[in-house]
């Protein structure tokens, strides 16, 4: 797709994001936290960062039938294994009716149906790994109405890259039908730049393709304002401030009462965000290494990044 040298821009590639930034930041020990969404929770909690309320967890075959009870009175919910990766196997229910749960494609999943694909989750079908998991159930976020124009279905979230408590680069996820409804970008979401500095969206890519406009909606992808966007850099940076990971992906999704929410931590996050960017990460992270020893407190290195990593049209990688 680039016809040109990628270290000359400054790309980070999986070796090296692997040997450089994870593995010397990233205790080994500590993986499991940022594997399991139960675990993540746990974390974010601790520090003061909102998530999702957990209605209930389901742990073994005999509790699958509990599940009515855990979601009595609700209307909505999401069905997903603790330690799931890339969006597999979670189920979000916008509405419960006589005739079943109504998934966000308005397909009806009978009991058994439901019920079944828990048994999935607890066999360790979605989990990293194979290994046995648990399924959580808990609230389903609803996205805010600026995202109205430009998500299918499904909720949008963030991802903020954070290296050693600094904000590195950031994207919008956005779901589409080929992704059925899920944000995730391996399955044919949309990925959109965001300006560190305004929280204004940028270039779009699909498949690893530059869009300007959403494929099911039409509408524009750039100049967009994400709200909460200091909210949003906060709670990412507090993550990455406040705990033992050195290079983190945090997935925040905005709710339209509750704001922003943590939606999981990732250890290994992708590479992609840099295409969306259009900019590589390792100038970033340099400058980051280079004056961290300068930075006192969590706000300064909020500060730092929006000033540094300002997002400016000479900027861009031209196609």
């Amino acid at each position: 797709m680039f016809p040109f040298s990628l270290g000359r821009y400054g790309i980070l590639g999986i070796n090296a994001r692997n040997l450089d930034y994870i593995f010397p930041t990233n205790p080994r020990r500590i993986y499991r936290l940022a594997d399991s969404k139960l675990e993540s929770k746990k974390i974010a909690q601790s520090i003061g960062v909102q998530v999702p309320e957990t209605y209930g967890v389901i742990t073994f075959q005999n509790e699958v039938k509990t599940l009515s009870k855990l979601v009595s009175g609700r209307k909505a919910f999401v069905v997903k294994p603790a330690r799931g990766s890339g969006g597999d196997g979670i189920v979000v229910i916008k509405d419960v009716t006589n005739e079943g749960y109504r998934k966000t494609n308005d397909f009806i999943l009978t009991t058994e149906d439901l019920q079944y694909h828990i048994y999935n989750i607890l066999s360790g079908m979605f989990s990293l790994g194979g290994n046995s998991d648990v399924a959580i159930i808990e609230y389903a976020v609803q996205f805010d109405p600026i995202f109205d124009q430009i998500a299918y279905q499904g909720v949008p979230d963030i991802r903020v890259i954070v290296y050693r408590g600094v904000p590195a680069m950031a994207m919008l996820r956005l779901p589409t039908r080929a992704s059925d409804g899920k944000a995730n970008l391996h399955r044919g979401g949309v990925g959109v730049g965001i300006d560190l500095s305004t929280g204004k969206t940028l270039a779009g890519i699909q498949n690893n393709r530059y869009i300007d406009n959403h494929p099911e909606t039409g509408h524009s992808l750039c100049d967009r304002h994400i709200p909460h966007w200091q909210t949003i850099l906060e709670m990412a940076a507090k993550l990455g401030d406040k705990t033992e990971f050195g290079y983190l992906g945090v997935d925040i999704v905005i709710d339209r009462e509750k704001g922003p929410l943590l939606l999981e931590i990732n250890a290994r996050p992708g590479l992609s965000i840099q295409i969306a960017n259009r900019e590589g990460l390792i100038p970033r992270l340099e400058a980051i290494n280079s004056t961290l020893p300068k930075l006192s407190g969590l706000q300064e290195k909020i500060a730092f990044a929006q000033e540094k990593f300002a997002v400016f049209s000479g900027h861009l990688l031209s196609l």
